[in-house]
């Protein structure tokens, strides 16, 4: 309900060529505006002759009209800015995909200062330096999964986190010839490609990755078999046939079909 105060100021403070100045305090319950606007209408009435006058039913009326004429206009305002911002939303155009570009021959990707490669074990860097370098001036910092590769006192020609993890300890590096830095970093995973060296950085088509295959003899027979299911899916795929694992669920789901001639298929649900 509506807490309601009123004052008359004191008679030394006011002129006397103006009537008595009230104040109206009031508490609005949202659930009961009418309440609100009876109170009011009461302290009004009480403390003027509003209400004695022919136009005031007119007067009121006029002013409701207006602020409802207000109200609805901000609320058509504030619907056409929802209305285009959405619209803005929707036209404002997604970022295009980064383009997957062709591997090297080492199934990694030449850049203007470095080139990388990688099999399913190790990845490999080589950055060009001024000829005549020292191994002194060489800095090759490899962690877990950052790299950064300079020369003291100069920016890092290679600087950032690597696209996967590595291991430290068996990972080296050298300077051939004055001139090249080569890094060789053992993967942590050996059963996928990495599509780029760091994160971030232009990714390669790994659907194109080939492992060598004169060293698959060389693998044990768990990673042989991993490397020769990639190497079969990776040409089903281009070729638009299903993977090995599409091809085993196809077979499941015959023999199931074969078991449980009765059974409608047709509106089962797919896990």
């Amino acid at each position: 309900m509506a807490i309601l105060s009123g004052y008359i100021e004191d008679e030394d403070n006011k002129q006397s060529s103006t009537s008595s100045a009230l104040s109206f305090n009031a508490v609005l319950d949202p659930s009961n505006p009418l309440g609100f606007l009876e109170s009011a209408f009461n302290f009004v009435s009480e403390n003027s002759d509003m209400f004695n006058t022919d136009s005031v039913e007119k007067k009121i009326s006029s002013l409701v009209k207006n602020i409802k004429e207000r109200t609805m206009k901000e609320e058509a305002a504030k619907k056409e800015h929802e209305t285009k911002e959405k619209e803005e939303i929707k036209e404002k155009p997604k970022p295009k995909p980064k383009p997957k570009l062709n591997p090297n021959k080492d199934n990694g990707l030449d850049m203007e200062n470095h080139s990388w490669g990688q099999n399913l074990q190790e990845v490999t860097a080589t950055v060009s330096v001024p000829l005549g370098t020292k191994s002194r001036d060489v800095i090759c910092d490899v962690k877990k999964d950052y790299l950064k590769v300079g020369l003291k006192g100069q920016t890092p020609i290679v600087d950032g986190q690597l696209f996967e993890t590595v291991k430290p300890n068996d990972s080296y590096w050298s300077l051939e010839d004055q001139k090249v830095i080569y890094l060789l970093m053992t993967k942590c995973d050996k059963t996928s490609w990495w599509k780029s060296l760091l994160k971030g950085g232009p990714e390669i088509d790994t659907q194109k990755a080939e492992p060598d295959k004169s060293k698959l003899s060389d693998l044990d027979m768990e990673t042989r078999s991993t490397v020769e299911k990639m190497m079969f899916d990776q040409r089903q795929k281009q070729l638009g046939l299903p993977t090995s694992q599409e091809t085993e669920n196809q077979n499941m789901l015959k023999k199931f079909i074969a078991q449980n001639p009765n059974f409608d298929i047709t509106n089962a649900k797919m896990f």
